[in-house]
């Protein structure tokens, strides 16, 4: 209820402003700013008006504010009706946030369908937070109905702008040829994209593809090297790797291994 009455005075002052629409761009920016900063207080002095007003981002920032707690205590009832209002409007920011209240459940009952929806909009619109999150649901088959072609494609593009678990999830399409011909060569250049993105997960299947030298000459050294520097990411898929890589080295090469993860997890410049 708190947050209830917070906002409605906020807003109620804010739909009396005369003077949002002119200086929306500029007062976004600032927003932004204190946004970075944390200060979310002040960042929603100011998209309060704008949300008011109809400024379609304004909403979708104000409700994603309420979605996780940033500046305001969490009301997901305040989250949903600010988002649904920005994900409407074709703010593609919104729509993805508006699917991750579908997705997680929070306010609304849980539907996997519906946040496809959502997300498949703001992927449609070069979002490439939601076209991670939509290629992965497709491939899952648990929420949603397995779809490789259309994975692959929202795949491609996530992992394209930089999404290092999405180029994880590339390198796994193309070696299980998944909507695609198998490709060992693709599967370990993405892999090591996802490795130098600090994806923990490509860092373990890179290694795995040096252990096995499937799609790149096989290098025992290179691989335990990114073994380990896979398991330090947290990446629960080198272990099964680690007895058949460790049989095949000295133990000089062992040593060597250990000193180039270290290399590769503190690269210096």
């Amino acid at each position: 209820m708190k947050a209830v009455a917070w906002a409605s005075r906020l807003f109620d002052r804010a739909a009396k402003s005369k003077t949002v629409v002119p200086t929306v761009e500029a007062d976004m920016r600032s927003a932004i700013v204190h946004a970075e900063a944390e200060n979310y207080a002040d960042a929603l002095a100011i998209w309060g008006p704008l949300a008011h007003a109809g400024v379609a981002r304004a909403q979708s920032n104000v409700g994603a504010c309420f979605a996780y707690g940033h500046g305001v205590p969490v009301d997901h009832a305040l989250a949903l009706r600010w988002l649904t209002l920005a994900a409407e409007a074709g703010d593609a920011v919104g729509q993805r946030n508006l699917g991750t209240l579908y997705y997680e459940g929070w306010g609304v009952a849980r539907d996997y369908a519906i946040a496809a929806r959502w997300y498949r909009a703001a992927a449609e619109q070069d979002d490439a937070a939601a076209q991670d999150m939509l290629s992965w649901m497709l491939l899952d088959g648990d929420m949603l109905a397995q779809d490789p072609p259309e994975a692959f494609r929202w795949t491609q593009k996530a992992a394209e702008a930089g999404f290092a678990g999405a180029a994880t999830r590339f390198g796994m399409i193309h070696h299980n040829a998944l909507g695609t011909l198998r490709d060992s060569a693709q599967a370990v250049h993405w892999w090591r994209r996802a490795a130098e993105g600090g994806d923990g997960d490509g860092t373990a299947m890179l290694g795995a593809a040096y252990h096995m030298g499937q799609g790149v000459e096989a290098d025992q050294t290179e691989a335990l090297a990114l073994l380990i520097l896979a398991k330090r990411r947290g990446s629960l898929l080198a272990a099964p790797f680690f007895t058949g890589v460790r049989a095949r080295l000295s133990g000089d090469e062992q040593a060597a291994a250990l000193g180039r993860a270290d290399a590769l997890e503190h690269p210096t410049s």
